[in-house]
């Protein structure tokens, strides 16, 4: 892994995947540091011959962390964001967007392919609607467009996003956290206690930030609707989405994909919001195949 300088920070990132091959850039969700994207997920897009890029946004992982702002002004902005209120977060998801952007610049890859899961799926169709000569084409798996008449998350998710745990790196911290993983995760793609545990412990090992979730949060929340964004979009899209996700409901990826012109919708049954080891390789295929439309690639090996 590797640190480098992009729109006045520095960002954390790792490619994978043979040098010539065509740049895929990941762009992962809330909170959640770049080895959120599975090593077989991206070692899957390396061996259809992509040069897989991942990187921790902004407030996470090693990539520069912001001031700590305290849980109580953290709740006060959250709350008047969610209630439409005037904010001022720190930053927003087309800062984001630039940092990918950013980012892209410095490794000097012109153009790429774009995926982003959950939050991250929000700020690649920004990017693709803002950049779109710097976009060969677009993938957005389990986001939304930010239309505001789309239903939220269940309530018991809800309750299970906002609520204050306990510190991350204690057993309960721990508990809580595979708890929760467990709400959100796929029904029909169960992932086991063991492995829940080894991916939240990992990110422990490496550099968790709560103050950075709460700022991601508080992006999301701030953020206008990106409908008429989405309609600016030319590069081929894929939209896949899970047709059991309790965070982010089905209806967000429909409104997603009716939105941006020519896209492509993909629902998965049993699918919830995360990215199962059983599912991988239907997601690693879709995508692969779906990019590989666009730009004539070979395998690696």
């Amino acid at each position: 892994m590797t640190t480098i300088k992009a729109n006045a920070i520095d960002i954390e990132y790792e490619a994978i995947g043979p040098r010539d091959g065509p740049p895929m850039v990941l762009i992962m969700g809330l909170g959640m540091q770049l080895i959120a994207w599975p090593d077989d997920f991206c070692q899957g897009l390396a061996s259809r011959g992509f040069r897989v890029i991942r990187f921790d946004n902004r407030d996470t992982g090693l990539s520069t962390k912001l001031p700590a702002i305290g849980p109580i002004k953290a709740t006060a902005m959250l709350a008047g964001a969610t209630l439409r209120l005037p904010v001022r977060p720190r930053y927003g998801l087309k800062d984001m967007a630039r940092d990918a952007i950013g980012l892209m610049d410095a490794l000097k890859i012109n153009r790429a392919h774009i995926v982003g899961a959950s939050m991250g799926g929000m700020i690649a169709q920004i990017v693709a609607a803002d950049y779109p000569e710097r976009v060969k084409s677009l993938v957005s798996l389990m986001s939304t467009s930010g239309n505001p008449i789309l239903p939220g998350p269940s309530p018991r998710v809800l309750r299970g996003l906002l609520r204050r745990r306990a510190r991350r790196n204690s057993e309960r911290g721990i508990a809580e956290t595979i708890a929760f993983l467990r709400l959100i995760g796929s029904p029909g793609y169960p992932t086991s206690d063991a492995e829940l545990r080894a991916k939240v412990e990992r990110a422990l090992r490496r550099r968790p930030h709560p103050d950075g979730w709460a700022r991601h949060l508080i992006a999301v929340q701030a953020a206008q609707s990106r409908v008429r964004a989405l309609r600016r979009i030319r590069a081929p899209t894929l939209v896949m989405h899970g047709a059991d996700d309790p965070l982010i409901r089905v209806a967000a990826g429909r409104d997603t994909a009716a939105n941006i012109p020519g896209a492509r919708l993909r629902i998965i049954p049993g699918w919830g919001h995360d990215l199962p080891t059983t599912l991988l390789p239907t997601l690693v295929a879709e995508i692969a195949d779906h990019c590989a439309a666009t730009t004539p690639l070979r395998r690696a090996g």
